[in-house]
């Protein structure tokens, strides 16, 4: 075979396998791709899968909070499940929809403070709640808790007024300053302290007389809406009374040996006298004439409540010709308590009523230095009276 015959048939075999290679290194190329994107493939599959069953857990679990969520808000809403719980809340003026949220969570009545004004809001809560003080328990649900405080007066948009009644202010004096800022009209006022059914078992006079509850309508700063409810207005004022007289305080007028009704008929003669400092000197006095006869034959011989008998007929300045008029509060004349509180007394009053001071005195005059001065016999009295220290 010639050389060039040689040359042609080594470069044919060298090209022949090169081919070779070439197509085996394709094929491993091929190969080795596929193997790649099988991979691909079964990754994807597994994060996949991965997600799948990542998402369904998920899904399990917030279903299984918001089913407990729901559970827990349902209980709140509708009060299932609470423990029984009765609180007294109160409302005023000042007060939104907030503020009785906080409340009533204060209260333990409600848990979750923003689901209640969520709903209050969609219920339009603040035109139904009412000033004053509410009896709600935890039996309520939303519903039923705004219901329970609401106010045949108004609500929380209505106008109102605040008003501070001073100890010693009777039950007319009382209702004029009612009239005064707006509360009610005078006749309505009357009409309702004569006439209305106050459900109070310390109320024992009589229909028809507004003065049935004196001594009840507790001195103190209220809020009332104008032109609102008169018996509400009123019933508010007997109900602080209510209040004020605790179980430990009707426990001692029980072992006073006295009714409520005598406690605050001499506290409301302590009321008109008191210089402010002398409550319990005051009413050692009204109990030694009382119990004794001593130089004074069981009159009182209380001004104030002469004062109060006579009414319209007081021109300012207390007479001899006042003192001569035979009314039933004239202890000048008769012995004994008048025949009904002649005042509101204040707490200090009613306290110094159950818990008088022991002492001898059975006198008493108003001197120059604005104090009273206390005696045990008449003739220091009139000693006292007839000095330059007597204010006359």
């Amino acid at each position: 075979m010639s050389d060039d015959r040689q040359f042609e048939t080594a470069r044919y075999d060298t090209r022949r396998v090169r081919e070779a290679d070439t197509r085996r290194q394709s094929e491993l190329a091929r190969q080795r791709a596929q193997e790649q994107r099988e991979t691909r493939r079964r990754r994807e599959r597994r994060r996949r899968l991965t997600r799948f069953f990542t998402w369904l857990l998920f899904v399990v679990l917030v279903s299984l909070v918001l089913s407990g969520v729901g559970w827990l808000l349902a209980n709140d809403f509708a009060a299932f499940n609470k423990e029984p719980l009765t609180a007294s809340v109160t409302i005023t003026k000042d007060d939104n929809l907030d503020t009785v949220a906080d409340k009533l969570k204060d209260e333990g009545l409600i848990e979750y403070k923003w689901l209640f004004k969520l709903f209050g809001r969609v219920a339009h809560a603040e035109g139904k709640i009412g000033i004053g003080v509410h009896e709600l328990n935890t039996q309520m649900d939303y519903n039923a808790l705004i219901n329970g405080m609401r106010s045949s007066s108004g609500s929380l948009n209505s106008d109102t007024v605040r008003i501070t009644f001073k100890e010693g202010m009777t039950v007319r004096q009382t209702i004029a300053l009612m009239v005064e800022y707006g509360v009610s009209t005078e006749e309505k006022l009357l009409d309702a302290a004569a006439n209305y059914d106050f459900t109070h078992s310390f109320i024992t006079g009589e229909k028809g007389d507004p003065t049935r509850l004196e001594g009840y309508l507790f001195p103190d700063t209220y809020e009332f809406y104008v032109n609102g409810n008169p018996a509400t207005a009123l019933g508010r004022m007997l109900n602080n009374f209510a209040n004020k007289m605790d179980a430990d305080m009707m426990e001692q007028v029980k072992s006073s040996g006295h009714t409520l009704k005598e406690i605050i008929t001499v506290a409301s003669l302590i009321e008109k006298e008191t210089d402010g400092q002398d409550r319990a000197n005051i009413a050692s006095v009204i109990y030694n004439r009382l119990n004794h006869v001593g130089e004074t034959y069981h009159l009182l011989q209380i001004d104030a409540s002469q004062i109060y008998g006579l009414g319209d007929r007081f021109t300012g300045k207390l007479t001899q010709a006042d003192l001569d008029v035979d009314t039933p509060y004239n202890t000048h004349k008769h012995e004994g308590l008048p025949p009904t509180p002649i005042a509101n007394p204040g707490v200090a009053s009613i306290k110094a009523a159950l818990e008088p001071a022991q002492t001898g005195y059975y006198f008493y005059a108003l001197g120059t230095d604005g104090v009273h001065h206390f005696f045990e016999t008449y003739a220091k009295f009139l000693n006292f009276v007839n000095s330059d220290r007597y204010a006359g």
